[in-house]
């Protein structure tokens, strides 16, 4: 059975930090893609990072300031996110599957987009994220 499991959400002042981790049981990482996605009050669900293997990718909303990284020892996924902003306030959830972590979509351009949350079929509970202005 696929566990998942977050925690280190918190309250943090615009420009902090902190890392969250997603304890995980019942797969080898080495055949799932484990995501990071958060929802706001009154928005939608956004992924925000993906890892699989030692593949890493990023909403363009959180390049630069989040680092994803995985602990195949521990079985944990981190989120380090620095430089925090108010907008980053929500509740964060960690997901897994046997998925790539990203798409090319269908323009021109062929755009690498993160997998959406319903292509994913394991979750966790969630942690809440707040940053105060």
């Amino acid at each position: 059975e696929v566990q998942l499991v977050e925690s280190g959400g918190g309250l943090v002042q615009t420009g902090g930090s902190l890392r969250l981790s997603c304890a995980a049981s019942g797969f080898s990482f080495d055949d799932y893609a484990i995501a990071w996605f958060r929802q706001a009050p009154g928005k939608e669900r956004e992924g925000v990072s993906c890892v699989r293997g030692s593949n890493t990718y990023y909403a363009d909303s959180v390049k630069g300031r989040f680092t994803i990284s995985s602990d195949n020892a521990q079985n944990t996924v981190y989120l380090q996110m620095n430089s925090l902003k108010p907008e980053d306030t929500a509740v964060s959830y960690c997901a897994a599957s046997s998925i790539p972590c990203v798409y090319y979509d269908g323009t021109y351009s062929g755009a690498e987009r993160l997998m959406p949350g319903y292509e994913y079929y394991n979750w966790g509970q969630g942690t809440q994220v707040t940053v105060s202005s």
